[in-house]
């Protein structure tokens, strides 16, 4: 996906400004960036710029955490919380590899996301 310089743009006016744009704008602004898979200067962009919305209340932890993940993913090293699905193994969702898979949960559950069980119980194939 290429990103133009209007979409760069839109990017981060809506990523600056959730309350003025509104959620839905905000939210589009976070999938722009999270399939932005070719584009690491995108997602670093965004990562700086949610960290900022999520320190100021106006953006959600989760977000950030799935962006965080799918970056490091991107970049070739272990995710952090288990965001990013690598493929399925008999039947069963198996994410790319974890940092600390054994506080995998705990983590989750510090930014507000159900534990990975619950996760992928949703793409489930059984």
């Amino acid at each position: 996906m290429e990103l133009t310089w209007e979409l760069r743009v839109a990017y981060d006016v809506a990523a600056l400004a959730v309350e003025l744009v509104g959620e839905e704008a905000a939210r589009a602004a976070w999938l722009i960036a999270q399939h932005a898979d070719r584009q690491l200067d995108v997602q670093h962009r965004a990562l700086q710029l949610m960290q900022q919305a999520v320190s100021a209340g106006s953006a959600r932890p989760r977000e950030l955490v799935f962006l965080r993940d799918r970056t490091l993913v991107n970049e070739g090293r272990k995710q952090v919380y288990g965001t990013q699905i690598a493929g399925v193994k008999d039947g069963a969702p198996v994410p790319w590899p974890c940092e600390e898979p054994e506080r995998m949960d705990e983590l989750r559950a510090e930014v507000g996301i159900e534990p990975f069980d619950e996760y992928v119980a949703k793409f489930s194939m059984a």
